[in-house]
């Protein structure tokens, strides 16, 4: 695991998109194809602006798997992660060789059963993520499963995730958020080869130190990112506010 600190938000994106995208053209170079993970929310805002400008990727060599959506919301609702996907991704870049996109409104046990079996077909190269306020993993709330070895499930999602999502901005009422998700599993995000994982923001920074300093345990799900070879962790100042100093150098 390596530890990147910068400024400010942009700062941060800039550097995670820069090197995501060198990991998409060593994969494409290497192996004819770049099979990626791409997460939602606002702390991919900046990194996903720098990786639609980068050149020299040819995208119709790329499949997209994305980690997670709500139980039961269309995607043509704002919060839906596959509308964000569309609008700050797909839209942005060429077309890629496929995209396969969570169905929220689909049967959940079907949708998780179809994307299992599809993404068991794409060895991911890299994958882009982010921390919840409560230190998820995708919607892999505390306390998560480490063990499943499925690669979607289905979750429930705390209230501490339901509040961050209402104070993103996603929904007008805490009401309104639902309950329930399909969610990449811990397990099959810990498969990807590379993890580049962008974290901005101080109401992230209790998540950050928990992330890095606690042992690795359920209860605080990203901690299992220590267990990674190949994690990238990029950082603000402001969400590495928390930190020790030696973390701060890994």
């Amino acid at each position: 695991m390596r530890v990147c600190i910068y400024n400010t938000p942009v700062e941060l994106g800039k550097a995670a998109g820069a090197d995501a995208a060198e990991f998409i053209r060593n994969a494409i170079e290497s192996n004819g194809t770049a099979n990626i993970i791409l997460a939602t929310g606002t702390s991919q805002f900046e990194t996903l602006n720098q990786l639609i400008t980068e050149k020299n990727i040819d995208w119709s060599k790329v499949v997209m798997f994305h980690l997670d959506e709500y139980i039961g919301l269309s995607a043509n609702h704002p919060a839906s992660f596959v509308k964000y996907l569309q609008q700050r991704f797909l839209e942005k870049v060429p077309k890629l060789k496929a995209a396969f996109l969570i169905k929220g409104e689909a049967d959940p046990l079907e949708e998780c059963r179809r994307l299992g079996e599809l993404i068991k077909e794409y060895p991911i190269d890299v994958a882009l993520i982010g921390i919840g306020e409560n230190g998820h993993l995708a919607f892999n709330d505390p306390p998560a499963d480490f063990e499943t070895e499925e690669p979607y499930i289905m979750v429930n999602l705390d209230e501490a995730c339901r509040k961050q999502q209402m104070g993103e901005g996603w929904f007008q009422s805490f009401k309104e958020v639902p309950i329930r998700a399909i969610s990449m599993s811990v397990k099959q995000i810990l498969r990807s080869k590379n993890i580049v994982c962008s974290v901005p923001d101080s109401r992230k920074a209790i998540a950050v130190k928990n992330t890095l300093e606690k042992t690795v345990s359920n209860l605080y799900p990203a901690s299992i990112l220590q267990d990674h070879k190949n994690c990238m962790i990029y950082l603000d100042k402001d969400s590495a506010a928390l930190l020790d100093a030696t973390t701060k150098k890994l």
